[in-house]
């Protein structure tokens, strides 16, 4: 725990000025990629890979890593349905999403920056809604495109999260509101169908500062849904504004330090946990279960209906 509290101590600066670190790759093609340090174990070089028979056509195996066998996802085959050819030069990033541990299958892997989330933008306006792409960055005169991982791990199993819907239960509605801010559309989709199941209403943002904009604007209009404001729900990675900075400008404003935030991301563990903790987050939940958000939201439900 100790060696947990110095790492979130070296990462709270970081965290709370809106900077992150990037593993830059490439798939087929001169074109960079980037991803989280944060969600990144290790990179190893591409290992012999076993096929599962009938497994989906983007996973390319699985592989023995550490003493774990760990599925291998084929990036380049996820997004341009092109695969990656396994040779000398190719990569293996070891990364942990939503609680799971998989390998994506990368052509090269460059190298790591530090970027401000603030140069971190949105795709292009009009950029298809089937992209894989969940922001862009600007890197050595290129744009660096960052990848919508949630998106393709949804292709794994696009079933699963539907079934998981039906463990939530159904809940009279109420005039509680809960702002939602994630900058992934399958995130949104995913926590919309959940509230909409516990009966309060919804407004989704893109990201950070579009929340932050909606909060101010909010408090100051009586008509709005300030009052009946049951929680902010926000991602963590997130283009010019992430979950950190989010929660750090609502905690520095008078009229919105009350509030509470639940941090719902992708990035797994304890040293997260902490780090929101550090942060100001009321709380902390990792994607994506349905049923454990939906408690959450229901336990805090209870409490303000039962304050009140």
């Amino acid at each position: 725990m100790s060696n947990i509290l110095e790492n979130v101590d070296q990462r709270t600066q970081l965290a709370g000025h809106n900077r992150m670190e990037l593993l830059l790759f490439r798939l087929n093609g001169r074109q960079r990629f980037g991803i989280n340090v944060f969600k990144v174990r290790e990179v190893i070089k591409a290992p012999p890979l076993s096929r599962l028979p009938k497994a989906n056509a983007i996973v390319r195996g699985i592989a023995h890593i550490r003493g774990k066998t760990i599925p291998i996802i084929d990036l380049s085959l996820a997004t341009t349905g092109r695969p990656t050819p396994v040779d000398d030069g190719s990569s293996v990033i070891v990364s942990e999403y939503n609680r799971s541990v998989q390998g994506f299958l990368v052509s090269q892997v460059d190298r790591i920056i530090n970027l401000n989330w603030r140069d971190v933008l949105p795709p292009p306006p009009g950029a298809s809604h089937n992209t894989y792409v969940t922001a862009v960055a600007k890197v050595d005169d290129e744009l660096v495109q960052i990848i919508d991982v949630e998106k393709i791990l949804a292709q794994l199993n696009p079933q699963g999260v539907d079934s998981l819907d039906q463990t939530v239960p159904q809940r009279q509605p109420s005039d509680y509101h809960v702002l939602v801010v994630d900058d992934s559309a399958v995130a949104r989709g995913q926590i919309r169908r959940t509230l909409e199941k516990l009966g309060v209403g919804i407004t989704l943002a893109n990201d950070g500062e579009q929340g932050l904009q909606l909060l101010q604007a909010w408090a100051d209009d009586p008509g709005s849904p300030f009052e009946r404001l049951l929680m902010v729900i926000s991602d963590i990675e997130m283009p010019r504004m992430d979950g950190y900075a989010l929660t750090n400008a609502i905690r520095q404003d008078a009229r919105l330090s009350h509030l509470y935030v639940l941090l719902h991301t992708s990035l797994s563990g304890m040293f997260n946990e902490e780090l929101a903790r550090r942060i100001g987050a009321s709380d902390f939940l990792t994607k994506f279960h349905p049923a454990e958000l939906a408690e959450r939201v229901a336990k805090r439900l209870d409490e303000v209906m039962t304050a009140v």
